[in-house]
C-alpha cells in the first residue's frame, strides 16, 4: 500500500518536473525572443506653417485636435495649446522625422484674415521661418493579433507610475518570489473590511504571466500553470526586467478593434501626450485602469474612474510615496482625458492600400506588421478630406441626371512638381474597405485621354507636324486588325474639313486624330506612352488612337504627371521616409526625375491643353475658377458613355478623375459633364497657383493667320501667337503681312478662343 502510494507520488513528481521543464522552455522562448509584434504606424505628410500660409485659426485648432493636443493655458506638457484672440500658443511634441529630429518647444502663431500672419518662439520672441508640426497618424499595419503598444524602458517611466503600481498592485514586488502569500492575505482582509473587491491578490509577476502567456479562461489548471510560470519567471529574470515587461504588456483599453497595451500607448490614447510628460493625477488615472479598463474607462465612466484614481492616490500616500499636500492637490484635478480620436483606425484605406503595395516592393509582410516601423507618407489630410467630400457631393448631384445612377468614382491628386500623391480615393464610400481599390485596380478604356500622347508624338517630328499644320478631319476607313473595316466618327457625327492641328486636339476631333496617328505610326505612339510611365502592354489596333486602350486611374495619373512635368517623368510616390521604431532613418524616397519626351513638344502639347480649357471640351471648368488659372487638361469619354474621365493640372496640383459604373453600363455622362465637374470643384478648393508654362530655348513664338496658317502680325484680324520648335514655323507671310518673331505666351496675349 505504502509502496503504491510512493510510486504514485514519484510519478506525479516526475510528471510535475517534466511539465515544469516544459513551462521553463516556453517562458524562455517567448520572453527572450521578440516579445511583441509592434504594428507599423503610418503618418500623413507633416504640415509646415510659414508666414502667409493659407490656414485659418479654426483650421489650425482642428489640426491640433487631430494630433491629440489638449487645451491647457499653462502649456505644461508637450501636445498642449491655448487660444488667445487671433493667436494660438502651443507646446509642440518632439518627433523624429528620420532626417531632422525635432525638439519640443513653445511657439506662438498669429493669424490674420489671409492665413498665418506670424510665427515666433515663445521663449525668445524670435521669428520662426517654418513651423513643422508632428504628423497626423492615419493608420497602422497590424499583425494577425490586432493589438498596439509603444515600447518604453523602465527608466523612461515616471517614478510615480512605478510607485502607484507597487502601492496598489503589489507592495511586496521586490521581496517576493513570484507569488505573495502575505499579499493574498492582506488583500482578503482589505476586501473583507471594505465589503467588496478593492484589492487583488495577484502579484505583478502573476499579472504579467496572465497577460503575456495565458488565455483568459479561469480554471484550476490555468491557475497552477500561472503559479509555476511566475516562479520560473522570477528565477530566470530580474525584478526590473519583469516590471519593464509588465509596463509594456498590461491591457489598458480598446481603441476600436485594436487593443491598447502598455502605459506608453495608453498615455497617448487617453491624454494625447507621451508618458514622460504626465503629472501625478494623470499617472494615477492610468494605474486605476489596471484593475479593469472597461469598468474604469474614464470616457464612459468618469465618476467611477475618479473614485478609483483617488483610491490610488490614497494608497500612494499610505505607502509614503507622496505627502498629504500632493495627494490633496492631485484629487482636486479633473481627469483631463483627451477627446476620442481613434488613432489606430485606417482613416484613408485606399491610400493606405497604395502605401502598403509600394512598401511590399522592399519589405516583407512580417516587417510591416511587427517591427514598429514609422512610415511618413505624402498624404495631405486637408486635400484628402476635401476630395472625399467633393466626390460624394458631386456624385449625388450627377445621379439626378437620367441613366446616371449607381455611379462609382476614383480620383488621384498629386503635386505637379514632384509626383507626390497628396490624396487618393478608390470609391465613393472611401471609409469602407471593399477590397477593390478602383484608383489602382479599375482597368477602364481611357477614351480621348490618349489624344495628347498622339499629338505629342507627332510634334516630336517638327519637320512633319507643327501646332498649325492643317489636318483633314474627314471620314476614314481602316482595317481594325481582324480583317473588318473600322470607320470611326466624331462625337458630333460631323466632318470638319481641314483644321489646324491645335484645333483638332482642342475640340477632340476623332477623324483628324486617327489620320495623324496612322501617319506617325502606332508603334511610335505606343513607345511614347511607355516613355511617359505606362508599362502596360498595348494592343496596336487603330482604335488605340481613340482610347480603346484600358488603364487604371493610377496609370493615367502617371501619364499626365509627365505632361505636367513638361516632358520630365517623376514616378508617383506615396512615401517620403521609413524610420525604425526609435526614429532612426531606414530609407528615404528622394525626388527622382528624367527626361521622357522632348520638352519642346511637351510645351506645345500643354499649350494646346490650355486651349482645350479655354475653348474646347474643358471650358466648363471656368465656371468654377477664373481664367487667370490658365488650366491645362483633357476630357475622356468612351463608347456608349460608359466611362467619364478628366485629367488636368494647375500650377501646383495635378488631378485625375474617373466616373463610371462597376457593371460597365452606360452612365449618360461625357468627360465634360461628369468627371470634369468633380475635377473643377475639387481644384477650386485646393489649388492655389495658375499654370505658367516655361518655354524651352528652342521654341519660338510666331503670330499666325489662322485662315492661311502663314505668318501675320499682331494687328491682323484673328491672329494667334503660337509656339514652334525652331525652324519649323512658316516663313511666308499672309496678305495681312509684315512682322516676325515675337516673345511671350500666346495665352497671355489672346482673348479666350
Amino acid at each position: 500500500m505504502i509502496r503504491g502510494a510512493i510510486t504514485v507520488a514519484l510519478a506525479a513528481l516526475a510528471a510535475l518536473a517534466i511539465y515544469t521543464f516544459y513551462l521553463d522552455y516556453t517562458v524562455r522562448q517567448q520572453f527572450e525572443g521578440k516579445r511583441w509584434s509592434i504594428p507599423a504606424r503610418v503618418y500623413a505628410s507633416p504640415v509646415e506653417l510659414y508666414n502667409g500660409y493659407e490656414m485659418s485659426a479654426k483650421s489650425f485648432e482642428d489640426l491640433l485636435q487631430q494630433l491629440h493636443y489638449r487645451m491647457d493655458p499653462q502649456l505644461a506638457a508637450e501636445g498642449s495649446y491655448v487660444v488667445k484672440g487671433s493667436q494660438i500658443s502651443l507646446k509642440t511634441r518632439a518627433f523624429n522625422f528620420g532626417d531632422t529630429p525635432q525638439e519640443s518647444r513653445k511657439i506662438n502663431v498669429g493669424f490674420a484674415a489671409g492665413g498665418v500672419a506670424n510665427i515666433a518662439d515663445a521663449a525668445t520672441g524670435e521669428s520662426v521661418a517654418i513651423l513643422r508640426m508632428d504628423p497626423v497618424q492615419i493608420g497602422s499595419f497590424y499583425p494577425t493579433r490586432k493589438e498596439d503598444r509603444i515600447l518604453i524602458k523602465l527608466d523612461e517611466a515616471p517614478p510615480t507610475l512605478v510607485q502607484g503600481l507597487l502601492s496598489t498592485e503589489d507592495r511586496d514586488f521586490y521581496h517576493h518570489f513570484g507569488i505573495s502569500p502575505k499579499g493574498i492575505a492582506r488583500a482578503m482582509w482589505n476586501n473583507l473590511k471594505a465589503g467588496g473587491m478593492v484589492q487583488g491578490g495577484s502579484t505583478i509577476t502573476q499579472q504579467l504571466v496572465k497577460n503575456f502567456f495565458l488565455h483568459p479562461k479561469r480554471t484550476l489548471r490555468r491557475k497552477l500553470k500561472e503559479v509555476l510560470m511566475s516562479l520560473i519567471l522570477e528565477y530566470r529574470y530580474s525584478k526590473d526586467e519583469i516590471l519593464e515587461a509588465y509596463l509594456n504588456e498590461i491591457f489598458l483599453g480598446q481603441d476600436g478593434s485594436s487593443a491598447v497595451h502598455g502605459f506608453g500607448l495608453a498615455s497617448e490614447f487617453y491624454f494625447g501626450q507621451s508618458l514622460k510628460t504626465l503629472n501625478l493625477p494623470q499617472v494615477a488615472t492610468l494605474v486605476a485602469l489596471v484593475r479593469g479598463p472597461s469598468e474604469y474607462d474614464p470616457r464612459r465612466n468618469p465618476d467611477h474612474t475618479l473614485d478609483r484614481r483617488n483610491l490610488v492616490l490614497d494608497s500612494m500616500l499610505a505607502e509614503g510615496y507622496i505627502d498629504e499636500q500632493q495627494a490633496s492637490e492631485a484629487k482636486k484635478q479633473p481627469l483631463g482625458v483627451a477627446k476620442v480620436i481613434h488613432r489606430s483606425a485606417n482613416r484613408f484605406p485606399d491610400f493606405i492600400d497604395l502605401v502598403k503595395r509600394q512598401l511590399r516592393q522592399e519589405y516583407k509582410e512580417e516587417d510591416l506588421t511587427s517591427e514598429g516601423l514609422r512610415i511618413v507618407t505624402t498624404l495631405d489630410t486637408r486635400t484628402q478630406d476635401t476630395l472625399e467630400q467633393t466626390l460624394a457631393n458631386k456624385l449625388k448631384h450627377l445621379e439626378k441626371s437620367p441613366k446616371s445612377d449607381d455611379l462609382q468614382s476614383a480620383a488621384i491628386v498629386t503635386r505637379r512638381d514632384n509626383g507626390e500623391i497628396v490624396a487618393l480615393v478608390g470609391g465613393r464610400d472611401s471609409a469602407v474597405t471593399t477590397g477593390f481599390n478602383r484608383a489602382l485596380d479599375a482597368v477602364r478604356p481611357i477614351g480621348s485621354l490618349i489624344k495628347p500622347v498622339v499629338y505629342l508624338t507627332a510634334l516630336e517630328h517638327p519637320d512633319r507636324y507643327t501646332i498649325a499644320t492643317p489636318i483633314s478631319d474627314t471620314a476614314i476607313a481602316l482595317d481594325d486588325g481582324s480583317g473588318k473595316t473600322w470607320s470611326p466618327d466624331n462625337y458630333d457625327n460631323r466632318e470638319h474639313g481641314v483644321v489646324p492641328l491645335h484645333t483638332a486636339l482642342t475640340h477632340s476631333y476623332n477623324l483628324a486624330t486617327v489620320r495623324i496617328g496612322m501617319d506617325i505610326g502606332l508603334g511610335k505612339i505606343a513607345n511614347t506612352l511607355k516613355a511617359m510611365g505606362v508599362s502596360r502592354p498595348v494592343n496596336l489596333y487603330p482604335s488605340f488612337l481613340l482610347g480603346a486602350q484600358a488603364l487604371t486611374p493610377f496609370e493615367v495619373t502617371q501619364l499626365y504627371q509627365t505632361l505636367a512635368g513638361d516632358g520630365f517623368a517623376t514616378p508617383l510616390r506615396s512615401i517620403r521616409a521609413v524610420n525604425a521604431a526609435d526614429g532612426k532613418a531606414l530609407q528615404s524616397y528622394p525626388f527622382t526625375v528624367h527626361q521622357a519626351v522632348d520638352p519642346a513638344a511637351a510645351f506645345i502639347t500643354n499649350t494646346i491643353l490650355q486651349e482645350v480649357m479655354y475653348a474646347g471640351t474643358g471650358h466648363s471648368a471656368y465656371s468654377y475658377m477664373p481664367q487667370s488659372m490658365a488650366l491645362a487638361g483633357k476630357t475622356g469619354t468612351t463608347n456608349q458613355l460608359r466611362d467619364s474621365w478628366f485629367a488636368g493640372f494647375s500650377g501646383d496640383l495635378l488631378s485625375v478623375v474617373w466616373v463610371g459604373r462597376d457593371d460597365n453600363k452606360p452612365t449618360g455622362l461625357t468627360g465634360g459633364s461628369g468627371a470634369l465637374q468633380i475635377w473643377a470643384d475639387l481644384m477650386r478648393q485646393v489649388s492655389k497657383k495658375p499654370v505658367s508654362l516655361i518655354r524651352p530655348d528652342n521654341v519660338e513664338m510666331k503670330w499666325i493667320d489662322p485662315s492661311t496658317g502663314l505668318l501675320s502680325t499682331e494687328d491682323c484680324p484673328g491672329a494667334k501667337l503660337l509656339p514652334f520648335i525652331d525652324g519649323s514655323g512658316p516663313s511666308q507671310f499672309s496678305e495681312c503681312g509684315g512682322g516676325g518673331e515675337t516673345d511671350g505666351n500666346w495665352l497671355n496675349n489672346l482673348n479666350p478662343f
